[in-house]
């Protein structure tokens, strides 16, 4: 492993131990030229799985895409980076035992919401406008109202 301090080749690992639920491994390293301490993370290779997208174009999952989603909707909210992690983690462990090798953008966006409901109501709010393209304040309203309906629900249990 390359040092990004100084770039030599070397380097030894001082500490391993499981990250992200399981699926990845954290080590952290030290380089045998300047002793630098830096941090990698080992995963294993997953087959390639295709999303398709609203206009049928194809693009490679990517994990950090759903994290990115889920960050931007949660910012200023008191919801912590580790519960975005296990999120994007949970909706990645889901696409994947689908066993396809390709998914619609639709379902890992209902995926992402049904996870961030719970979590959050505000940021599940935020993630539906622009997952879903709210056109106006009407179609706002809807999701607004589905939402206050079901926590009357749960509260009437």
């Amino acid at each position: 492993m390359q040092c990004p301090h100084c770039h030599h080749n070397g380097s030894r690992v001082v500490d391993s131990r499981p990250s992200e639920d399981g699926i990845c491994i954290r080590r952290r390293r030290e380089c045998a030229n300047c002793g630098f301490r830096f941090t990698t993370f080992e995963r294993y290779e997953e087959t390639p799985l295709l999303v398709v997208k609203k206009d049928g174009t194809r693009q490679e999952f990517n994990r950090q895409k759903v994290l990115n989603g889920l960050v931007r909707s949660a910012e200023k909210r008191p919801v912590s980076m580790e519960k975005l992690t296990s999120i994007a983690n949970e909706v990645e462990r889901r696409v994947r035992s689908m066993g396809e090798n390709e998914v619609s953008s639709q379902v890992i966006g209902e995926y992402v919401m049904n996870e961030l409901k719970d979590v959050d109501e505000i940021s599940y709010i935020r993630f539906a406008s622009v997952y879903r393209q709210f056109k106006d304040v009407d179609a706002f309203m809807n999701e607004l109202e589905a939402m206050i309906n079901q926590n009357h629900q749960k509260h009437q249990d």
